[in-house]
């Protein structure tokens, strides 16, 4: 009897201490989902590389990546927007100081169906058609339908970003909003699927996502500039009009495993992956 209860003791304290290595040796990291594919292709090279640590990548949106830090939650929060002074100040309320690292950039892709023959559209043509002011494909050169408008959901920085920049012209006064009968999905995947479908559909979503069962736009600031195409080249060299920085956010200045797995984030064959996803490098 005295065997079995040691035995069961060791097992016990074996698995234990196996739970703490497995946990001292892992990392969350959690936000925005048009960087999660991103996020999962550095940890999975990452791991690759070194085999004893675990990193665990979901989405859900810039904003619940940073809700999740700020709660404790998570190591590392991906965000493709700049973290708000409202949740800076949450933060700090909880003995949390959000640390700021720029890991890539993105183009942000407007995209409809490929059977659609709108291919170019301005600035403010993307402000009427998304705010609703043009509803049908025929103001803008295409057929009689109505537009199905597609966004990502209040709580994606994405959705921040394109409300921002196009629906509010980076007019802080500015009170615009999405159409009324705009469609808030969950993901940029859950975009480019109907868009996929929907040869009345338009959506946005981070350029990463752009497959053959989407067309990209072309977008020029006003009907007087250039059309540009969501390619890295053009965010390189800024002349594609919708493109942002992406972020992580720690707890303070990254230490141990999280400072390790940023470091190869940031380091020569972490941003050829950053290009391998589409996305634009921020260092060479």
């Amino acid at each position: 009897m005295f065997k079995k209860v040691l035995l069961g003791l060791l097992m016990f304290t074996c698995a234990t201490s196996a739970f703490a290595a497995s946990k001292d040796n892992s990392i969350q990291v959690k936000g925005s989902d048009t960087m999660v594919n991103l996020g999962q292709a550095w940890a999975e090279k990452y791991m690759e590389e070194n085999p004893g640590d675990f990193v665990a990548v979901t989405g859900g949106g810039s904003g619940t990546g940073l809700s999740s830090l700020i709660s404790g939650f998570c190591d590392i929060a991906m965000s493709s927007r700049l973290i708000k002074e409202k949740e800076i100040a949450i933060a700090k309320s909880k003995g949390i100081d959000p640390y700021e690292i720029k890991v890539a950039l993105d183009g942000l892709a407007v995209v409809v169906n490929p059977s659609n023959p709108v291919n170019k559209l301005t600035a403010d043509q993307l402000a009427g058609v998304f705010s609703g002011r043009i509803s049908g494909w025929k103001e803008l050169g295409g057929q009689d339908e109505k537009i199905v408008i597609l966004s990502r959901e209040v709580n994606s920085g994405t959705h921040v970003y394109f409300k921002e920049h196009i629906l509010r012209k980076n007019d802080v006064a500015s009170r615009e909003e999405f159409a009324p009968g705009a469609l808030m999905l969950s993901s940029s995947q859950a975009i480019a699927d109907e868009v996929a479908g929907n040869p009345s559909a338009i959506g946005y979503y981070g350029m990463g996502y752009i497959s053959k069962k989407q067309m990209p736009v072309a977008v020029a600031k006003d009907s007087a500039s250039e059309y540009v195409e969501p390619i890295i080249e053009n965010v390189i060299n800024g002349r594609y009009p919708i493109s942002r920085p992406l972020y992580v956010y720690t707890n303070g200045a990254p230490k141990e495993l999280v400072k390790k797995f940023i470091d190869f984030a940031l380091s020569e064959e972490g941003q050829d992956i950053v290009l391998a996803t589409d996305f634009v490098p921020v260092k060479k």
